[in-house]
């Protein structure tokens, strides 16, 4: 399985490639795209495709592990991450591959133990985990390797029971 963990951001995505085999873990690729953040948001979207249809096809992709979505304060940011999600969408049909989602808590829990984690903690966690990934990164790329953590994890814990 190679799966690529997101953290999708109309300025900022962060990504991480994960490659499990036999139980095996590996970081393959992690980092950010910026996509122009004075450019006008049509723009950004097609830098955000372009981007993430060159990462599917350069590792095979065949899983994609996001966040679901939550309303904060602002629901403009809201909606137009509901674009760059349409895109994932989009992008996993035409490649056959499977979404995985998982809640922002259900991501923080898997990686600190509390549902109730903020993103330093999340950071510092996967600082430990993953011990070679930078030790100052940007909050989205810390982001996607914990969603992408949260999806390698489990799948292999549903293969785990479905071969017993």
């Amino acid at each position: 399985m190679i799966l690529l963990g997101i953290d999708p951001g109309t300025r900022f995505s962060g990504y991480a490639v994960f490659s499990q085999n036999n139980h095996a873990l590996a970081l393959l690729d992690y980092g950010f795209f910026a996509l122009g953040a004075q450019s006008a948001l049509p723009m950004r979207i097609l830098n955000f495709h372009d981007n993430f249809d060159q990462l599917i096809k350069k590792f095979g992709i065949d899983t994609l592990a996001i966040e679901t979505p939550f309303l904060g304060k602002n629901a403009q940011n809201f909606l137009k991450l509901g674009y760059l999600r349409g895109v994932l969408y989009l992008l996993a049909q035409k490649n056959n591959i499977k979404i995985l989602e998982f809640s922002p808590r259900e991501v923080k829990c898997a990686i600190t133990g509390s549902g109730a984690a903020d993103k330093e903690q999340v950071a510092i966690m996967i600082c430990r985990l993953l011990p070679h990934v930078e030790k100052k990164i940007r909050s989205d790329v810390s982001d996607a390797l914990a969603v992408g953590l949260c999806g390698a994890w489990k799948v292999a814990h549903e293969q785990r029971f479905t071969r017993l």
